[in-house]
């Protein structure tokens, strides 16, 4: 998102763009996926006397503005990516941690199915699967 077309959500929001605010945003697009204080790590790289509280009030307002969404991968904070169109679900490593990603229509069958059975929609974009990656797992191979 161009710091232009940030400024102008948030001013229709009655809200300005801060120094902090486009660099919160921008660690979350560069990273890709981080818990907030990943995003507090990038941030104070720039901006020093950035604190974790303005993190976690910041990336709060870029998820009502539908810039970021965020999902629990573990028991620890959530984790944090740009939302956009391109839902996708999440491959979780317990051995090193690395977090892949897969396309969501590859669960279409099993949303189908809930939702026919029992009623129920499942939220693909929020859906994390948790096992070892295809590296850990040859490890313990070799």
């Amino acid at each position: 998102m161009s710091e232009s077309s940030l400024a102008e959500l948030l001013r229709a929001r009655g809200l300005r763009l801060t120094a902090q605010r486009q660099l919160i945003l921008q660690a979350v697009l560069d990273l890709g996926h981080a818990t907030p204080e990943q995003v507090h790590t990038a941030v104070r790289e720039v901006a020093a006397g950035v604190n974790i509280t303005t993190i976690y009030r910041t990336l709060e307002l870029l998820e009502r503005l539908g810039l970021v969404t965020h999902t629990h991968l573990s028991h620890g904070s959530p984790t944090y990516h740009a939302a956009g169109a391109d839902q996708h679900v999440h491959l979780v490593c317990r051995e090193c941690g690395a977090i892949d990603e897969m396309d969501p229509e590859l669960l279409r069958p099993l949303a189908d199915r809930l939702a026919g059975e029992r009623g129920f929609r499942v939220d693909i974009g929020h859906v994390s699967f948790f096992g070892v990656c295809e590296r850990c797992g040859n490890e313990g191979q070799e």
